[in-house]
């Protein structure tokens, strides 16, 4: 398998990331905040490799939306 740039391992840390603090949420609103990670996911799945600029803005984008959903006081999310 082929190293992995710095930035293709902040994206999957990221996407680590996410997927911890869906554990932080109600059981029976897991599988909302899961499928929305995933779907902003792939929704960017085609972005470049080397688009540097686009992916280091939307990883700035997703931090900002973790750090929001991630409070304890957000129960559910709706798309």
């Amino acid at each position: 398998m082929a190293r992995l740039s710095g930035l293709q391992r902040d994206v999957l840390s990221f996407y680590r990331q996410c997927l911890r603090a869906v554990r932080e949420k109600p059981s029976d609103t897991r599988p909302h905040f899961r499928d929305f990670a995933r779907g902003e996911f792939r929704k960017n799945i085609g972005v470049g490799k080397k688009d540097f600029g686009t992916i280091e803005y939307l990883l700035r984008r997703g931090r900002n939306s973790l750090e929001s959903y991630s409070d304890p006081g957000i129960k559910d999310i709706h798309r």
